[in-house]
């Protein structure tokens, strides 16, 4: 009997098993796909964004690339002369890449002279900035003064390809920036000429 009772409760769980792991409902498997296909969806979504900014990290290598190797040409020259433009008129302010009025005058006479020497000359323009800031921001920053310089000297009759622009960021003070006519100091371009 007890042998009978424990094979009919065998049995029964048996049956309640199979019961409860029965074959999924129609409903239930589209219902898990739809699921499974979202988080699919979401997952190209960001596999698209990573894409498209891995596309930028590589352009933006290739360009820092172009300017090493023009710098690299602009380096092979021989050494004419260099023009400093750190006195007031080549200040930048703060955080600003902008061309003062006595700046565009420095200039102006910076390309008579380069057009009365020789129009065969490369300018490396070196834009520079003081500590203050992160330092991927003064890369920037020293970036963006030195492309204002070479815009206006392409304006002014240089040709861009004799002008190759560098950014020392502020890696390479002239004073020390611990003060504040220090940092002024330090926010400035180089002009080195060379044949």
């Amino acid at each position: 009997m007890i042998q009978m009772r424990s094979s009919v409760a065998l049995v029964g769980a048996l049956l309640l098993a199979a019961g409860l792991s029965g074959c999924a409902t129609k409903g239930y498997v589209n219902e898990q796909v739809a699921g499974a296909n979202t988080r699919i969806g979401g997952v190209s979504d960001r596999v698209a964004e990573h894409d498209g900014k891995l596309a930028n990290l590589d352009k933006t290598s290739r360009e820092a690339l172009e300017r090493a190797q023009a710098a690299g040409k602009l380096a092979e020259g021989k050494f004419l002369y260099s023009e400093v433009l750190s006195d007031d008129s080549m200040k930048f302010a703060s955080g600003k890449a902008d061309l003062s009025p006595e700046a565009m005058t420095r200039l102006d006479a910076f390309i008579d002279k380069l057009k009365t020497d020789n129009r065969n000359v490369y300018v490396e323009v070196q834009g520079h900035t003081d500590a203050t800031g992160a330092k991927e921001t003064n890369y920037r920053l020293g970036e963006e003064r030195a492309e204002a310089v070479r815009r206006y000297l392409n304006q002014h009759g240089v040709a861009l390809n004799r002008i190759g622009v560098i950014s020392y960021g502020a890696d390479a003070p002239a004073q020390p920036n611990s003060t504040k006519a220090g940092r002024q100091a330090n926010r400035r371009v180089v002009l080195i000429v060379l044949t």
